[in-house]
């Protein structure tokens, strides 16, 4: 198995990685933010940091992290082949909302 993909397998890794789409923070931000101790987020980002998902940025004696686009790019192009199997179905419920929505505004015209 990839790096990459061991990296996304443990939920508390997403959930770091999901904190870090707001920007970069450090460790105690994010265990702080997650309900961890420093010592299980540190851990982890140095995991997230071998696979390629983010980077670490020394500041006096703080470490910022950071998300890195490359280790995405590799599961982008992996998921691309099964992108059909929910826009597919994402289509279908488009379609289907529209029907009710026009469903609904003839109720409307009919009533009033």
């Amino acid at each position: 198995m990839s790096t990459a993909y061991a990296a996304l397998s443990l939920p508390l890794r997403r959930e770091i990685l999901d904190q870090l789409r707001a920007g970069p923070a450090t460790v105690g931000d994010l265990a702080e933010a997650l309900g961890v101790p420093q010592a299980v987020a540190s851990k982890q980002l140095g995991i997230l940091r071998e696979a390629g998902f983010v980077q670490a940025r020394a500041d006096a004696q703080r470490r910022w992290y950071a998300l890195l686009p490359e280790a995405f790019t590799e599961v982008a192009q992996w998921l691309e082949p099964y992108r059909w199997l929910w826009e597919d179905r994402l289509d279908r419920l488009g379609d289907r909302l529209d029907q009710m929505q026009e469903h609904d505004q003839m109720q409307e015209e009919e009533q009033s």
